[in-house]
């Protein structure tokens, strides 16, 4: 996953890069576009994607080709005639877990997706994967939420990996009122109960609404 942030007032102007060039250029080196997003309440200026490869050598090569290519060059330059527009990037990789629906083209209308991002207590990370292996997921499903994607990231000197995952919603208030109808749910509360009998399993909860971009694979 990617994350871009753009200079002030220049969004837009990435936005439209990536419509008209990057994406096809992306595909032209061997990347595979998944979904792109902006989130709901934007003060960023973020552009959050996510490409998927064969495996990280290959991910190496296609970067290397895409960076190289007089294509992607000139594009560059045009776009920044008038000032840079991209001030950062992120990057996370991640790769899918064993419960992760396998990633298809989904255009389903106006839906909005929620990024959630959960920290593992010391530890605790395959705790995690197990509840969400063995009951949450279906929860979500059972719920009204859409299970998109689950990943862990792929960390660096043995830090723990995190559980990065996307769900599909009708609206942001949907959302909302279904996650307060799961942890309402006295099968969801039987389940966190028995899990954290030796303490608690996840520290850290991060969540972003998100639309997505027309040219998104998941829509």
């Amino acid at each position: 996953m990617r994350i871009y942030y753009a200079e002030p007032g220049k969004l837009d102007a990435l936005i439209e890069r990536f419509q008209k060039h990057t994406v096809k250029l992306f595909k032209k080196h061997g990347m595979e576009n998944i979904g792109y997003w902006v989130p709901v309440s934007n003060e960023k200026n973020q552009l959050i994607y996510v490409l998927a490869y064969p495996n990280m050598e290959a991910r190496e090569a296609s970067w290397k080709a895409f960076i190289a290519d007089p294509k992607w060059k000139k594009v560059a330059e045009k776009s920044e005639r008038n000032g840079k527009i991209l001030a950062k990037i992120e990057s996370i990789f991640m790769k899918a877990t064993d419960f992760s629906a396998t990633i298809g083209s989904s255009k389903k209308g106006n839906r909005v997706f929620e990024l959630r991002t959960y920290t593992a207590a010391p530890d605790k990370i395959s705790n995690v994967l197990a509840r969400f292996r063995n009951h949450t997921t279906a929860l979500f499903e059972k719920h009204g939420m859409t299970n998109i994607a689950y990943w862990t990231t792929i960390e660096a000197d043995a830090v723990q990996s995190k559980l990065i995952y996307i769900l599909a919603h009708n609206s942001e208030a949907a959302g909302k009122q279904s996650f307060d109808n799961f942890r309402k749910d006295p099968e969801w509360i039987k389940v966190k109960t028995a899990s954290e009998s030796n303490g608690i399993i996840v520290e850290k909860i991060e969540s972003v609404y998100m639309n997505a971009l027309p040219f998104s694979k998941i829509r």
